[in-house]
C-alpha cells in the first residue's frame, strides 16, 4: 500500500530559496519568456523572496535573544566585519 503524500511540503532552506530566486531573476532578465511564463516565474520569485525575508527575520530574532549586555536584552544591528567574540 502506498504511503500518503506529505500534506505540508518542507520549506526550502534560505540558501535553496536564494538560489532559486537568483535563477528566476536570470530567466526573467533574458526577456525571452512568454508573458504567462514570466508571470508564473515572478509569482514564484515573490514567494521565495518572502521565504528568505521570513527566515532572515527569524535569524535576527534569535541573534537578538543571544545578545545581552549586563543581563538585559539589547537588540543591535550586526555590521559586516564586526568581531564581538
Amino acid at each position: 500500500m502506498a504511503e500518503p503524500a506529505d500534506p505540508s511540503p518542507r520549506a526550502p532552506s534560505f540558501e535553496e530559496a536564494l538560489a532559486g530566486l537568483e535563477a528566476i531573476v536570470e530567466r526573467l532578465e533574458t526577456g525571452e519568456l512568454p508573458l504567462e511564463s514570466a508571470l508564473a516565474a515572478f509569482e514564484q520569485g515573490v514567494a521565495l523572496s518572502r521565504c528568505c525575508a521570513e527566515q532572515l527575520e527569524h535569524a535576527e530574532q534569535r541573534i537578538a535573544e543571544l545578545v545581552r549586555a549586563g543581563g538585559v536584552l539589547v537588540a543591535r544591528p550586526l555590521r559586516a566585519g564586526e568581531d564581538d567574540a
